[in-house]
Protein backbone atom coordinates (compact mmCIF):
# COMPACT_ATOMS: atom_id res chain seq x y z
CA UNK A 1 0.00 0.00 0.00
CA UNK A 2 1.22 3.34 -0.89
CA UNK A 3 1.72 5.05 2.40
CA UNK A 4 1.20 8.17 1.02
CA UNK A 5 -1.33 8.00 -0.60
CA UNK A 6 -3.53 10.51 2.12
CA UNK A 7 -0.92 13.07 0.45
CA UNK A 8 -2.99 12.89 -2.76
CA UNK A 9 -6.50 14.53 -1.95
CA UNK A 10 -4.66 17.62 0.35
CA UNK A 11 -4.54 20.53 -1.11
CA UNK A 12 -1.04 22.27 -1.76
CA UNK A 13 -1.86 25.36 -0.54
CA UNK A 14 -2.36 23.29 2.71
CA UNK A 15 0.95 21.89 2.71
CA UNK A 16 2.77 25.42 2.21
CA UNK A 17 0.77 27.12 4.79
CA UNK A 18 2.41 24.51 7.06
CA UNK A 19 5.60 24.02 5.95
CA UNK A 20 6.02 28.23 6.33
CA UNK A 21 4.63 27.91 10.21
CA UNK A 22 7.32 24.77 10.33
CA UNK A 23 10.46 27.05 8.76
CA UNK A 24 8.89 30.71 10.85
CA UNK A 25 8.52 28.65 14.42
CA UNK A 26 8.94 24.54 13.87
CA UNK A 27 7.66 23.66 17.40
CA UNK A 28 3.71 25.47 16.22
CA UNK A 29 3.58 22.60 13.90
CA UNK A 30 1.85 19.55 15.20
CA UNK A 31 4.75 17.08 15.46
CA UNK A 32 3.86 14.71 13.15
CA UNK A 33 3.78 17.30 10.45
CA UNK A 34 6.80 18.53 11.92
CA UNK A 35 8.59 15.15 12.02
CA UNK A 36 7.65 15.14 8.22
CA UNK A 37 8.93 18.28 7.28
CA UNK A 38 12.10 17.13 9.18
CA UNK A 39 12.63 14.43 7.14
CA UNK A 40 11.77 16.40 3.49
CA UNK A 41 14.47 18.72 4.80
CA UNK A 42 16.98 16.17 4.97
CA UNK A 43 15.94 14.08 2.22
CA UNK A 44 16.61 17.72 -0.31
CA UNK A 45 19.51 18.50 1.85
CA UNK A 46 21.42 14.84 1.44
CA UNK A 47 23.94 14.05 -0.76
CA UNK A 48 22.77 12.28 -4.13
CA UNK A 49 23.67 8.88 -3.11
CA UNK A 50 21.43 9.02 -0.45
CA UNK A 51 18.96 9.55 -3.41
CA UNK A 52 17.42 6.16 -5.35
CA UNK A 53 15.73 7.70 -7.84
CA UNK A 54 13.13 5.17 -10.13
CA UNK A 55 10.98 5.67 -13.27
CA UNK A 56 7.74 6.38 -11.24
CA UNK A 57 8.93 7.17 -7.24
CA UNK A 58 11.65 9.51 -5.59
CA UNK A 59 13.08 7.01 -2.45
CA UNK A 60 14.67 8.93 0.29
CA UNK A 61 16.59 7.49 2.58
CA UNK A 62 16.56 9.11 6.09
CA UNK A 63 18.72 7.55 8.94
CA UNK A 64 18.54 4.80 7.00
CA UNK A 65 15.16 3.94 5.95
CA UNK A 66 13.64 4.11 3.24
CA UNK A 67 10.03 6.19 2.25
CA UNK A 68 8.51 6.44 -1.22
CA UNK A 69 6.31 9.58 -2.20
CA UNK A 70 4.82 10.51 -5.17
CA UNK A 71 7.36 12.28 -7.79
CA UNK A 72 4.44 14.31 -8.63
CA UNK A 73 3.81 15.46 -5.25
CA UNK A 74 7.69 15.88 -5.13
CA UNK A 75 8.18 17.86 -7.36
CA UNK A 76 5.00 20.58 -5.75
CA UNK A 77 7.42 20.32 -2.92
CA UNK A 78 10.13 21.18 -4.93
CA UNK A 79 8.30 24.41 -6.50
CA UNK A 80 7.63 25.45 -2.76
CA UNK A 81 10.64 25.28 -2.26
CA UNK A 82 11.58 27.13 -5.04
CA UNK A 83 9.32 30.06 -3.77
CA UNK A 84 10.17 30.37 -0.53
CA UNK A 85 13.63 30.59 -1.94
CA UNK A 86 12.48 33.41 -4.19
CA UNK A 87 11.18 34.96 -0.82
CA UNK A 88 14.14 34.47 1.22
CA UNK A 89 16.64 35.60 -1.42
CA UNK A 90 14.91 37.05 -3.81
CA UNK A 91 16.12 40.65 -2.74
CA UNK A 92 19.69 39.25 -3.78
CA UNK A 93 19.12 39.23 -7.37
CA UNK A 94 17.36 41.95 -8.14
CA UNK A 95 17.70 45.41 -10.61
CA UNK A 96 17.77 47.64 -7.76
CA UNK A 97 21.26 49.20 -8.70
CA UNK A 98 20.98 51.96 -11.34
CA UNK A 99 24.74 52.51 -12.05
CA UNK A 100 26.62 49.43 -11.77
CA UNK A 101 26.13 45.81 -12.07
CA UNK A 102 24.57 44.19 -9.10
CA UNK A 103 27.45 41.91 -7.16
CA UNK A 104 26.85 37.70 -7.83
CA UNK A 105 25.40 35.79 -5.46
CA UNK A 106 24.94 31.42 -4.94
CA UNK A 107 23.46 29.53 -5.62
CA UNK A 108 21.43 31.05 -7.53
CA UNK A 109 17.76 30.73 -7.89
CA UNK A 110 17.98 28.63 -11.24
CA UNK A 111 15.10 26.03 -10.99
CA UNK A 112 17.87 23.21 -11.05
CA UNK A 113 18.66 24.48 -7.46
CA UNK A 114 15.68 23.22 -6.58
CA UNK A 115 15.65 20.04 -8.09
CA UNK A 116 13.78 21.66 -11.33
CA UNK A 117 14.16 21.30 -14.83
CA UNK A 118 13.24 22.66 -18.44
CA UNK A 119 11.34 19.74 -19.52
CA UNK A 120 9.20 20.78 -16.02
CA UNK A 121 8.34 24.64 -17.00
CA UNK A 122 5.04 23.54 -19.12
CA UNK A 123 3.55 21.37 -15.58
CA UNK A 124 0.86 22.94 -14.19
CA UNK A 125 1.73 23.11 -10.41
CA UNK A 126 -1.17 23.83 -7.57
CA UNK A 127 1.69 25.95 -5.90
CA UNK A 128 0.52 28.88 -7.72
CA UNK A 129 -1.84 28.95 -4.99
CA UNK A 130 0.32 29.93 -2.56
CA UNK A 131 1.61 33.46 -4.50
CA UNK A 132 -1.93 33.99 -5.26
CA UNK A 133 -2.24 33.22 -9.43
CA UNK A 134 -4.16 29.44 -8.78
CA UNK A 135 -2.38 26.63 -10.43
CA UNK A 136 0.20 27.34 -13.08
CA UNK A 137 2.58 26.39 -15.28
CA UNK A 138 6.09 26.71 -13.45
CA UNK A 139 7.51 28.98 -16.06
CA UNK A 140 4.33 31.73 -14.97
CA UNK A 141 5.41 30.85 -11.39
CA UNK A 142 8.88 31.81 -12.01
CA UNK A 143 7.78 34.88 -14.21
CA UNK A 144 5.61 36.21 -11.13
CA UNK A 145 8.52 35.58 -8.63
CA UNK A 146 10.83 37.27 -10.78
CA UNK A 147 8.32 40.28 -10.97
CA UNK A 148 7.64 40.33 -7.17
CA UNK A 149 11.04 39.96 -5.88
CA UNK A 150 13.57 40.45 -8.57
CA UNK A 151 12.87 43.64 -10.45
CA UNK A 152 13.37 47.37 -9.06
CA UNK A 153 12.05 46.47 -5.47
CA UNK A 154 13.62 43.44 -3.41
CA UNK A 155 12.18 42.59 0.16
CA UNK A 156 13.91 41.66 2.87
CA UNK A 157 11.05 39.80 5.66
CA UNK A 158 11.66 36.20 5.88
CA UNK A 159 13.23 36.53 9.17
CA UNK A 160 10.22 37.83 10.75
CA UNK A 161 8.77 36.10 13.30
CA UNK A 162 5.47 36.89 13.16
CA UNK A 163 3.46 35.06 10.76
CA UNK A 164 0.65 37.25 10.92
CA UNK A 165 3.26 40.13 9.38
CA UNK A 166 4.59 37.83 7.03
CA UNK A 167 1.65 36.38 5.24
CA UNK A 168 0.34 40.72 5.22
CA UNK A 169 3.66 41.27 3.71
CA UNK A 170 3.09 38.52 1.25
CA UNK A 171 -0.72 39.38 0.46
CA UNK A 172 -0.01 42.92 -0.34
CA UNK A 173 3.40 42.21 -2.84
CA UNK A 174 1.61 39.62 -4.53
CA UNK A 175 -0.92 42.24 -5.53
CA UNK A 176 0.08 43.28 -9.20
CA UNK A 177 2.90 41.62 -9.38
CA UNK A 178 4.43 44.09 -6.49
CA UNK A 179 4.85 46.65 -9.07
CA UNK A 180 2.08 49.79 -8.96
CA UNK A 181 -0.79 50.41 -11.12
CA UNK A 182 -1.47 54.80 -11.06
CA UNK A 183 -3.69 56.59 -12.63
CA UNK A 184 -2.46 58.94 -15.47
CA UNK A 185 -2.91 62.53 -12.32
CA UNK A 186 -0.77 60.24 -10.04
CA UNK A 187 1.88 59.86 -12.93
CA UNK A 188 1.82 63.44 -13.57
CA UNK A 189 2.10 64.38 -10.30
CA UNK A 190 5.39 62.23 -9.56
CA UNK A 191 6.82 63.74 -11.99
CA UNK A 192 5.97 67.37 -11.25
CA UNK A 193 7.93 66.50 -7.79
CA UNK A 194 10.68 64.97 -9.57
CA UNK A 195 10.70 68.22 -11.35
CA UNK A 196 10.94 70.03 -8.44
CA UNK A 197 13.48 68.49 -7.14
CA UNK A 198 16.12 68.27 -9.74
CA UNK A 199 15.28 71.78 -10.63
CA UNK A 200 15.64 73.26 -7.74
CA UNK A 201 19.29 71.66 -7.64
CA UNK A 202 20.09 72.79 -10.48
CA UNK A 203 19.58 76.22 -10.13
CA UNK A 204 21.31 76.38 -7.43
CA UNK A 205 24.12 75.05 -9.57
CA UNK A 206 24.09 78.23 -11.61
CA UNK A 207 23.05 80.78 -9.47
CA UNK A 208 25.73 79.46 -6.73
CA UNK A 209 28.66 77.89 -8.70
CA UNK A 210 31.06 76.18 -6.21
CA UNK A 211 28.93 76.99 -2.73
CA UNK A 212 28.39 73.93 -1.06
CA UNK A 213 24.60 72.52 -0.67
CA UNK A 214 25.07 68.60 -0.60
CA UNK A 215 23.14 68.31 -3.46
CA UNK A 216 20.38 65.40 -3.81
CA UNK A 217 21.26 64.75 -7.20
CA UNK A 218 20.86 61.12 -7.84
CA UNK A 219 18.80 60.44 -5.08
CA UNK A 220 16.20 63.19 -6.14
CA UNK A 221 13.06 60.31 -5.96
CA UNK A 222 13.51 61.22 -2.29
CA UNK A 223 10.97 64.11 -2.45
CA UNK A 224 7.89 62.37 -4.53
CA UNK A 225 8.52 59.40 -1.73
CA UNK A 226 8.54 61.74 1.12
CA UNK A 227 5.49 63.49 -0.64
CA UNK A 228 3.38 60.31 -1.24
CA UNK A 229 4.18 59.69 2.51
CA UNK A 230 2.98 62.43 4.25
CA UNK A 231 -0.14 63.17 1.62
CA UNK A 232 -1.27 59.15 2.13
CA UNK A 233 -0.46 59.47 6.34
CA UNK A 234 -2.58 62.71 6.14
CA UNK A 235 -5.24 60.83 4.88
CA UNK A 236 -4.92 58.01 6.95
CA UNK A 237 -5.57 60.66 10.15
CA UNK A 238 -1.52 61.41 11.07
CA UNK A 239 -1.60 64.71 12.52
CA UNK A 240 2.38 65.46 12.80
CA UNK A 241 5.59 64.82 11.56
CA UNK A 242 8.89 64.80 12.93
CA UNK A 243 11.94 64.48 10.39
CA UNK A 244 15.39 64.42 10.86
CA UNK A 245 18.32 63.65 8.16
CA UNK A 246 21.66 64.79 7.78
CA UNK A 247 22.88 67.12 5.20
CA UNK A 248 22.45 65.49 2.03
CA UNK A 249 19.07 66.99 -0.11
CA UNK A 250 17.96 68.79 3.11
CA UNK A 251 17.44 72.49 1.52
CA UNK A 252 15.91 70.25 -1.40
CA UNK A 253 13.28 68.74 1.47
CA UNK A 254 12.68 71.90 3.21
CA UNK A 255 11.85 73.70 -0.09
CA UNK A 256 9.84 70.82 -1.70
CA UNK A 257 8.54 68.79 0.88
CA UNK A 258 8.32 71.34 4.41
CA UNK A 259 7.10 74.64 2.79
CA UNK A 260 10.72 76.92 3.59
CA UNK A 261 10.23 79.56 1.24
CA UNK A 262 13.15 79.57 -1.57
CA UNK A 263 14.23 83.40 -0.86
CA UNK A 264 14.99 82.46 2.32
CA UNK A 265 17.37 80.14 1.59
CA UNK A 266 18.51 82.30 -1.56
CA UNK A 267 19.32 84.68 1.65
CA UNK A 268 21.58 82.31 3.75
CA UNK A 269 23.39 81.20 0.40
CA UNK A 270 23.99 85.41 -0.01
CA UNK A 271 26.31 84.59 3.00
CA UNK A 272 23.68 88.08 4.75
CA UNK A 273 23.64 88.80 8.16
CA UNK A 274 20.91 86.71 10.31
CA UNK A 275 18.36 88.94 11.84
CA UNK A 276 18.44 87.02 15.03
CA UNK A 277 21.71 87.07 17.28
CA UNK A 278 23.15 83.63 15.90
CA UNK A 279 26.30 81.74 15.27
CA UNK A 280 28.32 82.06 12.35
CA UNK A 281 29.06 78.83 9.88
CA UNK A 282 27.45 77.15 7.59
CA UNK A 283 24.28 76.48 9.16
CA UNK A 284 21.89 76.17 5.63
CA UNK A 285 21.49 72.92 5.76
CA UNK A 286 22.12 72.06 9.21
CA UNK A 287 18.78 74.40 10.25
CA UNK A 288 15.78 72.96 12.21
CA UNK A 289 12.10 74.22 10.40
CA UNK A 290 8.54 73.38 11.68
CA UNK A 291 5.54 74.62 9.83
CA UNK A 292 1.45 74.44 9.74
CA UNK A 293 0.53 73.59 6.18
CA UNK A 294 -2.63 71.55 4.29
CA UNK A 295 -1.76 68.27 2.41
CA UNK A 296 -3.23 68.81 -1.22
CA UNK A 297 -6.16 66.85 0.22
CA UNK A 298 -6.74 70.01 3.07
CA UNK A 299 -5.96 67.69 5.86
CA UNK A 300 -4.02 69.95 8.28
CA UNK A 301 -1.12 68.87 9.11
CA UNK A 302 2.23 70.21 11.31
CA UNK A 303 5.62 69.18 10.34
CA UNK A 304 9.05 69.90 11.96
CA UNK A 305 12.58 68.45 10.63
CA UNK A 306 15.02 68.65 13.86
CA UNK A 307 17.82 70.93 13.32
CA UNK A 308 21.13 68.17 13.00
CA UNK A 309 24.84 68.58 13.56
CA UNK A 310 27.49 66.93 11.39
CA UNK A 311 27.64 64.14 13.39
CA UNK A 312 25.03 63.16 11.13
CA UNK A 313 22.89 60.14 12.75
CA UNK A 314 22.71 62.30 16.11
CA UNK A 315 19.20 63.34 15.12
CA UNK A 316 17.79 59.97 15.28
CA UNK A 317 17.52 59.93 18.95
CA UNK A 318 16.27 63.48 18.64
CA UNK A 319 13.36 62.69 16.39
CA UNK A 320 12.47 59.59 18.80
CA UNK A 321 12.69 61.92 21.62
CA UNK A 322 10.34 64.30 20.30
CA UNK A 323 7.97 61.90 18.80
CA UNK A 324 7.25 60.55 22.12
CA UNK A 325 6.87 63.91 23.88
CA UNK A 326 3.96 64.84 21.22
CA UNK A 327 2.25 61.93 21.40
CA UNK A 328 2.65 61.27 25.44
CA UNK A 329 1.45 64.94 25.65
CA UNK A 330 -1.18 65.17 22.97
CA UNK A 331 -2.17 61.67 21.39
CA UNK A 332 -1.66 58.93 24.14
CA UNK A 333 -5.26 57.12 23.00
CA UNK A 334 -3.51 57.03 19.42
CA UNK A 335 -0.01 57.19 19.11
CA UNK A 336 0.07 56.52 15.47
CA UNK A 337 -0.99 60.04 14.67
CA UNK A 338 2.63 61.21 15.58
CA UNK A 339 5.24 59.85 12.33
CA UNK A 340 8.43 59.95 12.76
CA UNK A 341 10.86 59.73 9.78
CA UNK A 342 14.55 59.29 9.79
CA UNK A 343 16.77 60.01 6.83
CA UNK A 344 19.81 58.19 6.48
CA UNK A 345 23.08 58.22 4.64
CA UNK A 346 24.34 54.41 3.67
CA UNK A 347 27.59 55.16 5.04
CA UNK A 348 26.43 56.82 8.55
CA UNK A 349 23.72 54.25 9.00
CA UNK A 350 25.96 51.02 8.72
CA UNK A 351 29.24 53.02 10.65
CA UNK A 352 27.71 54.64 13.23
CA UNK A 353 26.63 53.03 16.50
CA UNK A 354 24.45 55.41 17.50
CA UNK A 355 22.07 53.96 15.21
CA UNK A 356 22.12 50.93 16.77
CA UNK A 357 21.14 51.95 20.04
CA UNK A 358 18.31 53.96 19.29
CA UNK A 359 16.85 51.05 16.57
CA UNK A 360 17.22 48.04 19.70
CA UNK A 361 15.01 50.63 21.63
CA UNK A 362 12.13 50.79 19.29
CA UNK A 363 10.07 48.29 20.97
CA UNK A 364 10.55 49.12 24.67
CA UNK A 365 7.98 50.89 26.89
CA UNK A 366 9.46 53.91 28.03
CA UNK A 367 10.67 54.39 24.44
CA UNK A 368 8.74 53.53 21.40
CA UNK A 369 6.92 55.88 19.00
CA UNK A 370 4.63 53.42 17.25
CA UNK A 371 6.82 52.76 14.31
CA UNK A 372 9.59 54.93 12.29
CA UNK A 373 10.08 55.21 8.90
CA UNK A 374 13.63 54.74 7.69
CA UNK A 375 14.59 56.26 4.53
CA UNK A 376 18.03 55.91 3.12
CA UNK A 377 19.76 57.75 0.33
CA UNK A 378 22.11 55.66 -0.73
CA UNK A 379 24.61 56.69 -2.72
CA UNK A 380 27.18 53.56 -2.70
CA UNK A 381 29.97 55.83 -0.80
CA UNK A 382 30.72 57.51 1.87
CA UNK A 383 32.53 60.45 1.39
CA UNK A 384 35.36 58.82 -0.66
CA UNK A 385 35.15 55.29 0.39
CA UNK A 386 33.37 52.52 -1.60
CA UNK A 387 31.18 50.64 0.14
CA UNK A 388 32.77 47.41 -0.62
CA UNK A 389 36.07 48.83 1.52
CA UNK A 390 32.96 50.17 4.12
CA UNK A 391 31.15 47.39 5.78
CA UNK A 392 31.01 44.02 6.21
CA UNK A 393 27.19 43.24 6.21
CA UNK A 394 25.94 42.88 2.74
CA UNK A 395 23.26 45.48 2.94
CA UNK A 396 23.67 49.25 4.44
CA UNK A 397 20.70 48.35 6.33
CA UNK A 398 20.86 44.98 8.22
CA UNK A 399 20.65 46.66 11.56
CA UNK A 400 17.06 46.50 10.63
CA UNK A 401 17.32 42.82 11.84
CA UNK A 402 17.72 43.83 14.78
CA UNK A 403 14.18 44.38 15.50
CA UNK A 404 12.90 42.20 12.50
CA UNK A 405 11.77 45.57 10.56
CA UNK A 406 11.27 44.75 6.93
CA UNK A 407 13.42 46.26 3.93
CA UNK A 408 12.99 47.17 0.75
CA UNK A 409 15.84 48.29 -1.69
CA UNK A 410 15.03 50.13 -4.38
CA UNK A 411 16.19 51.20 -7.56
CA UNK A 412 16.22 55.32 -7.34
CA UNK A 413 15.79 55.07 -11.03
CA UNK A 414 12.42 53.72 -11.20
CA UNK A 415 10.15 56.68 -9.65
CA UNK A 416 7.15 54.57 -9.57
CA UNK A 417 8.72 51.58 -7.67
CA UNK A 418 10.18 53.78 -4.82
CA UNK A 419 6.45 55.68 -4.57
CA UNK A 420 5.10 52.22 -4.70
CA UNK A 421 8.02 51.31 -1.87
CA UNK A 422 7.41 54.06 0.19
CA UNK A 423 3.06 53.33 0.04
CA UNK A 424 4.31 49.86 1.82
CA UNK A 425 6.27 51.21 4.29
CA UNK A 426 3.56 54.17 5.64
CA UNK A 427 1.02 51.06 5.24
CA UNK A 428 3.13 48.48 7.25
CA UNK A 429 3.55 51.25 9.79
CA UNK A 430 0.22 51.88 10.51
CA UNK A 431 -0.72 48.16 10.31
CA UNK A 432 2.11 47.15 13.18
CA UNK A 433 3.27 49.97 14.78
CA UNK A 434 6.60 48.78 14.01
CA UNK A 435 9.54 50.36 12.43
CA UNK A 436 10.25 49.84 8.50
CA UNK A 437 13.62 50.13 5.86
CA UNK A 438 13.42 51.84 2.60
CA UNK A 439 16.91 51.75 1.01
CA UNK A 440 16.69 54.11 -1.78
CA UNK A 441 19.82 53.09 -3.86
CA UNK A 442 21.21 55.58 -6.10
CA UNK A 443 24.25 57.61 -6.56
CA UNK A 444 25.95 60.98 -5.89
CA UNK A 445 26.22 63.02 -8.81
CA UNK A 446 29.15 65.58 -7.24
CA UNK A 447 31.88 64.73 -4.91
CA UNK A 448 30.87 64.41 -0.51
CA UNK A 449 30.35 68.11 -1.93
CA UNK A 450 30.19 70.70 -4.86
CA UNK A 451 33.69 71.47 -3.95
CA UNK A 452 34.93 68.02 -4.47
CA UNK A 453 36.26 66.09 -7.56
CA UNK A 454 35.38 62.47 -6.81
CA UNK A 455 37.16 61.13 -10.41
CA UNK A 456 40.37 60.91 -8.34
CA UNK A 457 39.20 58.33 -6.13
CA UNK A 458 36.26 56.77 -8.32
CA UNK A 459 36.85 57.10 -11.59
CA UNK A 460 35.01 54.26 -13.11
CA UNK A 461 32.14 54.62 -11.22
CA UNK A 462 31.94 58.66 -11.90
CA UNK A 463 32.70 57.76 -15.52
CA UNK A 464 29.22 55.58 -15.33
CA UNK A 465 27.55 58.34 -13.43
CA UNK A 466 28.46 61.27 -16.19
CA UNK A 467 26.64 59.81 -18.62
CA UNK A 468 23.92 58.93 -17.05
CA UNK A 469 20.24 60.29 -16.97
CA UNK A 470 18.35 61.66 -13.90
CA UNK A 471 15.22 60.24 -13.05
CA UNK A 472 12.65 63.09 -13.96
CA UNK A 473 14.39 62.58 -17.53
CA UNK A 474 14.27 58.95 -17.35
CA UNK A 475 10.79 58.91 -16.09
CA UNK A 476 8.83 61.58 -18.28
CA UNK A 477 10.05 59.02 -21.36
CA UNK A 478 8.43 56.31 -20.18
CA UNK A 479 4.95 58.50 -19.39
CA UNK A 480 5.44 59.77 -23.29
CA UNK A 481 5.85 56.26 -24.23
CA UNK A 482 2.68 55.44 -22.49
CA UNK A 483 1.13 58.57 -24.00
CA UNK A 484 0.47 60.14 -20.31
CA UNK A 485 2.48 63.32 -21.78
CA UNK A 486 3.76 64.66 -24.88
CA UNK A 487 7.20 66.23 -25.60
CA UNK A 488 6.77 69.37 -24.72
CA UNK A 489 5.16 68.66 -21.05
CA UNK A 490 8.48 68.31 -19.19
CA UNK A 491 10.22 71.70 -20.39
CA UNK A 492 7.19 73.53 -19.51
CA UNK A 493 6.97 72.24 -16.25
CA UNK A 494 10.83 73.51 -15.70
CA UNK A 495 10.17 76.60 -17.20
CA UNK A 496 7.32 77.42 -14.70
CA UNK A 497 8.96 76.26 -11.36
CA UNK A 498 12.47 77.97 -12.68
CA UNK A 499 10.69 80.98 -13.52
CA UNK A 500 9.04 81.29 -9.89
CA UNK A 501 12.74 80.64 -8.51
CA UNK A 502 13.96 83.60 -10.36
CA UNK A 503 10.96 85.52 -8.84
CA UNK A 504 12.12 84.38 -4.88
CA UNK A 505 15.78 85.05 -5.78
CA UNK A 506 15.04 88.56 -6.63
CA UNK A 507 12.73 89.19 -3.66
CA UNK A 508 15.22 87.79 -1.14
CA UNK A 509 17.96 89.98 -2.80
CA UNK A 510 15.72 93.00 -1.60
CA UNK A 511 16.14 91.96 1.56
CA UNK A 512 19.40 92.94 4.11
CA UNK A 513 18.78 90.24 6.99
CA UNK A 514 18.33 86.90 6.68
CA UNK A 515 15.20 85.55 8.99
CA UNK A 516 15.49 82.10 10.74
CA UNK A 517 12.46 80.33 11.75
CA UNK A 518 12.68 79.27 15.31
CA UNK A 519 12.17 75.66 15.46
CA UNK A 520 8.99 74.56 17.22
CA UNK A 521 8.33 77.73 18.29
CA UNK A 522 4.58 76.94 19.45
CA UNK A 523 5.81 74.51 21.92
CA UNK A 524 8.03 76.44 24.02
CA UNK A 525 5.10 79.29 24.80
CA UNK A 526 5.09 80.09 27.86
CA UNK A 527 8.27 78.96 28.95
CA UNK A 528 11.12 81.65 29.57
CA UNK A 529 14.14 81.30 27.47
CA UNK A 530 17.44 80.73 30.14
CA UNK A 531 20.76 80.25 28.93
CA UNK A 532 23.59 78.68 31.21
CA UNK A 533 26.02 81.41 30.28
CA UNK A 534 23.46 84.43 31.64
CA UNK A 535 22.55 82.19 34.82
CA UNK A 536 26.54 82.17 35.35
CA UNK A 537 27.82 84.70 37.80
CA UNK A 538 30.81 85.93 35.68
CA UNK A 539 33.12 86.93 38.55
CA UNK A 540 32.86 83.54 40.51
CA UNK A 541 30.84 81.05 38.00
CA UNK A 542 28.73 80.26 40.85
CA UNK A 543 25.24 80.33 40.03
CA UNK A 544 23.34 83.67 41.97
CA UNK A 545 20.29 83.69 43.66
CA UNK A 546 18.56 86.04 40.90
CA UNK A 547 19.70 82.95 38.46
CA UNK A 548 18.65 80.55 40.07
CA UNK A 549 15.25 81.82 40.48
CA UNK A 550 14.66 81.68 37.07
CA UNK A 551 15.92 77.82 36.85
CA UNK A 552 13.00 77.66 39.64
CA UNK A 553 10.64 78.93 37.16
CA UNK A 554 11.40 77.08 34.11
CA UNK A 555 11.24 73.84 36.42
CA UNK A 556 7.82 74.66 38.03
CA UNK A 557 6.73 75.53 34.68
CA UNK A 558 7.78 71.92 33.24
Amino acid sequence: MDKYSFLNTAHTSFFSELYDKYLVNPDSVEPSWRAFFQGFDFGMESSLDELEIDENRTTVVVNGNKSEMPESLQKEFQVIRLIDGYRSRGHLFTKTNPVRERRHYEPSLEIENFGLSSSDLETVFNAGDIIGIGPSALKEIVRHLQSIYCDAIGVEYMYIRKPERVKWIQDWINVNDNHPDFEPDRKKHILKKLNHAISFETFLHTKYVGQKRFSLEGNESLIPALDVIVERAAEMGVKQFVMGMAHRGRLNVLTNIFGKSAKDIFSEFDGKDYEQEIFDGDVKYHLGWTSDRKSDNGNKINMSIAPNPSHLETVGAVVEGIARAKQDADYQDDISKVLPIVVHGDAAIAGQGLVYEVVQMAGLDGYKTGGTIHIVVNNQIGFTTNYLDARTSTYCTDVAKVTLSPVLHVNADDAEAVVHASLFALEYRMQFESDVFIDLLGYRKYGHNEGDEPRFTQPKLYKAISKHKNPRDIYAERLIQEGVIDDTYVSELEKQYKDSLEEKLEDSRKEDKTVITPFMADEWKGFENVREWEMMDPVNTKFTKTKLDKIAKVITAL
